[in-house]
C-alpha cells in the first residue's frame, strides 16, 4: 500500500459500531456472551423483525431485518432482548464524546457510525491507523462495543472502505487513499455506497456490474437514466465527494416533521383523523420546545402496498408562522380530504417547515391565539415533568389512538 496519508490529503475516518444494539446488550448481559444474541421487536410475542444481530447469530445466517420467526428456526438457541433505544443513545453519545477527544470535527452519521476529519491531529496522536487502534480499544474499554474504521481522503471513500474491507478484516480497520480507488472497481456494483438492490437490477441490465463499470461509464448517460442521481452515483464511483465533516450537519433544521406507522390499515376518515391530531401535537410540541414556528405545512400518506403504491404528499403555506396544534391540524385535515383517495392506509406524516424563532412573532398573538400558546406550553411542561400521557385527548384512547402505545418508544421502538 501506499504512504498515506499523502501531503496536503485530508485525512476521514468512519467509525462503526459492529452489531450496535446487540453489542449494547451483550455488555450489559455477560451472561451472554458466548450466546447468539438478537435484538427484536417482542420477544414475548416471537413477532417484530430482527433490528441487529451478534456475529455468533449471523454465523447462523441471521439478518438484519428478517421476521423474527424465521430467525428463530435458523438459529433456535438465539436470545431475544427487546430494543432499549434510550440506552442505545446514550451509548451512541458517550462514543461520540470519545472521538472528540481527538478531533472536534466529529459528524454523526447514523446511531451507530460517526465520521471524524482527523488531518488536524496527526501530529499529536499518530498515524491515521495508530489512531483507528487507539479508537477501538477506548471505546471497546468504555463501552463494550467494538467498531470498525474505514480511512480515506472524503467520506464516500472512508465509508466504502469500512462496509467493503474494514468490516471484513480480523483487525477492523482499512486504509483506502483514492490513489488505490482500484480496489473498489473490482467489487460487484451492488458494493458501492448509495446503490440498493433495485438500482443494482437496472445498472446490471445497462451491462454495469461492477464498481468500475460505473466509474467507467458516461455522466452524460447516467443522468440520461436518472437525472442528478446519476450524476451522484457516478461521482460515488469515483471517489468524488468535497463534503467537509460537519459537528453541525443536524443542526439548524428547517422543518420538523413526524410520520407513523400504523398497527394495521386505516380506512375511515375517522380513524385517520385521530392520528393526523396526535401528529400535529407532536410537531408542534416539538417546534415549541425548539423557539421556533413554522408556515408551511406538509401532510403525506401510503398505503400497505408497496407493488401498488397509493398515497400522496402535499402542502400548504400559510398566511403567518405558527406552532399551534389546532392550526397545523386543521390545515393537515384540509388537505387529507382533498388529496386522500379514500384506499386503506398504513403509514401517516406531517411536517411544519419553513421554520422561524417563535419570538419574531409574539405581536401577531392576541386574544384566543396568545391564551391557546400559553395552554399548549403549560400542557408540554407538564408532560416534561410527569409523562407524554400525564395529559392526553380523549380520541388518543379510543382504538385509532397511538399516543399511548408511542409514549413507549423512541424512533418506532421500545426505549
Amino acid at each position: 500500500m501506499t504512504a498515506f496519508p499523502e501531503q496536503g490529503k485530508r485525512v476521514i475516518m468512519l467509525a462503526d459500531c459492529q452489531s450496535f444494539y446487540a453489542s449494547v446488550e451483550k455488555a450489559a448481559h455477560p451472561q451472554y456472551r458466548d450466546k447468539p444474541v438478537v435484538v427484536a421487536g417482542d420477544p414475548a410475542r416471537r413477532s417484530g423483525i430482527i433490528l441487529a444481530a451478534c456475529p455468533l447469530a449471523k454465523a447462523h445466517g441471521v439478518t438484519t431485518a428478517e421476521r423474527l420467526g424465521e430467525a428463530l428456526r435458523k438459529c433456535p438457541e438465539a436470545v431475544v432482548i427487546r430494543p432499549r433505544m434510550e440506552e442505545y443513545i446514550k451509548v451512541s453519545m458517550q462514543i461520540t464524546a470519545i472521538l472528540q477527544t481527538y478531533t472536534d470535527l466529529v459528524e454523526p452519521f447514523s446511531i451507530d457510525e460517526q465520521y471524524l476529519d482527523v488531518t488536524g491531529s496527526l501530529h499529536l496522536f499518530g498515524a491515521p491507523v495508530e489512531i483507528a487502534r487507539d479508537i477501538q480499544q477506548k471505546v471497546l474499554q468504555e463501552t463494550g462495543v467494538w467498531t470498525r474504521v474505514g480511512i480515506s481522503e472524503n467520506k464516500v471513500l472512508a465509508k466504502m472502505a469500512c462496509d467493503n474491507f474494514a468490516k471484513k478484516n480480523r483487525e477492523g480497520i482499512y486504509e483506502l487513499p483514492k490513489s488505490e480507488i482500484a480496489n473498489l472497481w473490482e467489487l460487484p456494483v451492488s458494493k458501492t455506497y448509495l446503490i440498493g438492490s433495485r438500482m443494482t437490477r437496472h445498472l446490471n441490465r445497462m451491462g454495469i456490474l461492477t464498481v468500475g463499470d460505473l466509474a467507467r461509464t458516461s455522466p452524460a448517460r447516467l443522468r440520461a437514466r436518472w437525472g442528478i442521481n446519476g450524476e451522484v452515483i457516478w461521482r460515488v464511483a469515483n471517489g468524488i465527494d468535497p463534503s467537509p465533516v460537519t459537528p453541525q450537519t443536524h443542526e439548524g433544521q428547517k422543518a420538523v416533521g413526524h410520520q407513523m406507522t400504523l398497527p394495521r390499515d386505516y380506512a375511515t376518515a375517522e380513524e385517520i383523523k385521530v392520528v393526523l391530531l396526535e401528529l400535529s401535537e407532536l410537531v408542534c410540541q416539538r417546534c415549541r420546545a425548539k423557539g421556533c414556528q413554522g408556515q408551511v405545512i406538509s401532510v403525506g400518506c401510503q398505503g400497505a402496498d408497496y407493488d401498488h403504491p397509493s398515497g400522496f404528499y402535499r402542502q400548504m403555506k400559510l398566511a403567518d408562522p405558527t406552532q399551534l396544534t389546532d392550526t397545523v391540524y386543521e390545515t393537515a385535515q384540509l388537505l387529507f380530504r382533498k388529496h386522500w383517495d379514500g384506499l386503506p392506509v398504513r403509514k401517516v406524516g406531517i411536517t411544519l417547515g419553513d421554520l422561524v424563532p417563535d419570538d419574531q412573532y409574539q405581536l401577531l398573538m392576541f386574544g384566543d391565539e396568545e391564551r391557546k400558546i400559553a395552554l399548549e406550553r403549560t400542557t408540554d411542561t407538564i408532560r416534561q415533568r410527569f409523562g407524554s400521557t400525564a395529559i392526553m385527548r380523549a380520541v388518543s384512547a379510543t382504538p385509532a389512538g397511538q399516543a399511548k402505545d408511542r409514549s413507549h418508544k423512541i424512533g418506532g421502538h421500545y426505549k
